[in-house]
């Protein structure tokens, strides 16, 4: 592999992480302002539920993730566009977005109710701080090497062979 190469290679895989972590971005946005609207904003309608507030939060931010990662951060490594390939790429990425929310779930989990640290201040840092982060870690290994894998599913089915045409040269056909 020649420097050219390489260097190719990096730009390639820095433009993917930046489309991953700005599209990151918006859904943690989106994850932090549902889950503080739903604990503290008006009405705490989920105040004393902090779990409850974080899967809601969470399960929103997939889907502002799923779409952002589907069609701009690895839309070139999509399997192929059937039914069955979009079924089965939607069932790994809410799987391992499953996974990714246990990871955030399960520090808020810890942070909460083991060491007793219930102040908003400690059910962010523990949710939205450390279990982001491990989450994030987690999804983007998880999406690149396994969700969005462009592999062999995604390739076009190699040509028939060529067959030949009888031909209508009275010579050809006559045996020799």
């Amino acid at each position: 592999m020649t420097v050219t190469d390489r260097a190719r290679r990096l730009r390639t895989w820095l433009g993917e992480l930046f489309r991953f972590g700005t599209v990151g971005l918006v859904a943690y946005v989106v994850d932090i302002g549902l889950m503080n609207l739903l604990r503290f904003g008006p009405g705490e309608v989920l105040g004393h539920k902090p779990l409850t507030a974080k899967v809601i939060s969470v399960s929103v931010a997939v889907l502002v993730a799923w779409l952002g990662n589907r069609h701009w951060t690895f839309a070139a490594k999509r399997g192929p566009q059937t039914a069955a390939a979009r079924s089965r790429e939607l069932v790994q990425f809410v799987a391992v977005n499953l996974v990714g929310m246990a990871i955030g779930v399960g520090c808020l989990a810890v942070s909460h109710y083991l060491l007793g640290l219930t102040s908003p201040l400690a059910d962010n840092i523990s949710a939205n701080g450390v279990g982001l982060a491990l989450g994030t870690v987690f999804r983007y290994l998880a999406y690149r090497y396994w969700v969005f894998t462009g592999d062999g599913a995604a390739a076009p089915p190699p040509p028939a062979p060529q067959v030949a045409a009888p031909s209508s040269d009275p010579a050809a056909s006559e045996p020799r």
